[in-house]
């Protein structure tokens, strides 16, 4: 699997550009994709598309958006892009806006990228090296904090009890899925911090997270105790037969943590 670093070069990097509206800050992060031979144009018009067809879900941070759109022709290696704006524009997220960073994905598949989404998220739920990312002054010294990455490590907390229902062995082990529009993005962000707060509490051998797309969280479902997703994706699956949980900060242990008690009732 590939770094984070390895998937985002500098060369990816643009900073304090400025964007008219989303679409620009979108496109933006597209050219970058370009640029470095990761995809062509028509991939950056299906990531804008993918959000005028879903919504803003993939605001899945305060002030930072996640482009991506299915594996697709147009993706010709699995790459990323990173531009950070010098004033803010909306995405019509409810909670999240106004953004600041768009961090573009191009994957030629969802395994490929895996360990860098869960590095991202990691960094980005750090406050520390949150803020050195914001602040660094040239992409170079950006890249060497995304470099920096190993150094990064979860918090520890207490951790409650395992699942009093049956404390299930591998064979019988509770699933939570993770949902977003295409299940190569957002839900694999969301998957990372979720896995977190599982490790954290020392659950991980009796609860499995899988990450998915709506059509197949549909299908779905009824593996599942819990589905965990945006507010724009939970009106697109609608009734399931279990419990939809929103999430607004794709990036924080704590927020995940606070829905994995009210799942449990711990």
């Amino acid at each position: 699997m590939s770094a984070l670093s390895d998937l985002l070069p500098p060369e990816a990097i643009r900073l304090d550009i400025r964007a008219t509206d989303w679409k620009h800050a979108v496109r933006d992060a597209g050219d970058l994709l370009v640029a470095t031979g990761t995809s062509t144009a028509a991939y950056t018009d299906e990531m804008i598309r993918n959000v005028e067809e879903n919504g803003p879900y993939l605001v899945i941070a305060p002030g930072f958006a996640f482009a991506h759109a299915r594996p697709s022709p147009a993706v010709r290696r699995t790459g990323m892009s990173w531009v950070r704006l010098a004033v803010p524009v909306d995405f019509g997220h409810e909670t999240n806006d106004p953004v600041t960073l768009v961090v573009a994905l191009a994957a030629t598949d969802a395994a490929a990228h895996t360990a860098a989404m869960a590095s991202l998220a990691r960094l980005l739920g750090d406050p520390e090296t949150s803020r050195a990312l914001h602040e660094a002054p040239t992409p170079t010294a950006l890249h060497a904090v995304l470099a920096r990455q190993g150094d990064v490590r979860p918090v520890q907390q207490a951790a409650p009890a395992a699942p009093a229902q049956d404390r299930p062995a591998a064979p019988g082990m509770h699933k939570i899925l993770t949902v977003c529009g295409n299940g190569v993005g957002t839900s694999l962000f969301l998957k990372n911090t979720l896995e977190q707060v599982l490790d954290r509490w020392k659950w991980s051998r009796f609860v499995t997270v899988e990450a998915t797309d709506t059509i197949s969280a549909k299908g779905k479902a009824s593996e599942a105790v819990a589905i965990l997703t945006s507010r724009e994706i939970a009106r697109t699956l609608g009734d399931v037969g279990v419990p939809v949980k929103v999430v607004e900060d794709f990036t924080s242990t704590t927020e995940v943590d606070g829905v994995l008690r009210d799942t449990y009732d711990v």
